[in-house]
């Protein structure tokens, strides 16, 4: 038996991690079954009061119950990914909040993005995406010009592993084929010197396919939509590694699953795996239990840096 006196923050759950205690309603059990009257536990645990901690005996008596609530297998899902015959819209919504000292702007973007299952073929299913119907509210004529110049390679082609994770994204040979009449038109539309620089750097990365794939990863859709949520979930949890942001910060995230009770669609919740990260976010994923397909997404982060803050808020909702 061990005495330890608690401290600010500690719970029962992160005690029970810290001995490898399995089931944390056992450690409560233990302390009130050997502890002075006053020292009882009711709920939670109260800084700076004892607590009796059972030995590496005890506590391998306790995990051999084999009944810790992580270790219900709904809990512990395999996830499948089963996208034949798929087709889906869906209604992205990408609100930017940036503040400073000396300045707080926002910005709202939304679209409507398209998935389309084509094939399956030697280990890997392709998708064509198209998005369409860009709006922020402000229409400006380079958010004019970006919005026109993506919805002008649609579709894009995304391949992706038997998991759903994203291998490559390339365009259409059709695309490729007719690309110097696209451009021509692209430049029809927006005849301005600065529209000029922003079209010539968009045909470098559509033309070279490395560069292209490289930042079609991470497109915030894309990388959202296609993200590691199928890992294999092992004492409650799951792990992911994602990137954030428009610098691309990596994090990696938590995953569990909200509610055991789930029958047609589960709900996943993603938070960092270091509490103490420097980045706060929160995620909530609603896939279908038969498929593994994304029904909604909701991402929040703050990212904090040099002064500077950028709270995020994604939402992806299935339209039909």
């Amino acid at each position: 038996m061990i005495v330890h006196f608690i401290l600010s923050g500690e719970t029962l759950e992160s005690i029970s991690e810290e001995i490898h205690l399995e089931n944390p309603k056992y450690l409560k059990e233990f302390h009130n079954t050997h502890c002075a009257r006053e020292d009882f536990i009711q709920n939670s645990l109260v800084p700076g009061k004892k607590l009796l901690i059972p030995g590496i005996n005890k506590v391998r008596e306790y995990n051999s119950l084999n009944d810790a609530p992580f270790k219900n297998p709904k809990l512990n899902p395999e996830i499948p990914f089963n996208p034949e015959k798929f087709s889906r819209i869906y209604a992205v919504v990408n609100k930017e909040l940036y503040e400073s000292e000396l300045e707080k702007r926002h910005a709202v973007l939304t679209y409507t993005v398209s998935v389309k299952w084509i094939q399956s073929e030697n280990g890997f299913h392709l998708f064509h995406l198209f998005k369409n119907n860009f709006s922020d509210g402000e229409g400006n004529m380079m958010t004019d010009l970006a919005s026109e110049s993506i919805r002008s390679l649609n579709p894009v082609e995304v391949k992706t592993d038997l998991k759903g994770n994203v291998v490559n994204i390339q365009l259409t040979q059709h695309t490729m084929d007719h690309l110097g009449k696209i451009m021509e038109r692209l430049s029809n539309l927006f005849q301005d010197k600065y529209a000029e620089i922003y079209l010539d750097e968009f045909e470098r990365a559509v033309r070279n396919s490395s560069i292209f794939n490289s930042r079609m990863k991470n497109d915030i859709f894309i990388k959202n939509y296609f993200a590691s949520v199928r890992n294999s979930f092992s004492n409650g949890k799951s792990f992911l590694n994602q990137s954030i942001g428009e610098e691309n910060k990596d994090i990696i995230l938590q995953q569990t699953i909200e509610n055991p009770e789930y029958s047609d669609e589960i709900v996943i919740v993603q938070n960092p795996q270091d509490s103490k990260s420097e980045i706060k976010f929160s995620g909530k994923y609603i896939v279908n239990t038969k498929t593994g397909l994304i029904k909604n997404i909701e991402l929040h982060y703050i990212i904090s840096q040099f002064g500077f803050k950028n709270s995020s808020f994604f939402t992806i909702t299935e339209l039909s």
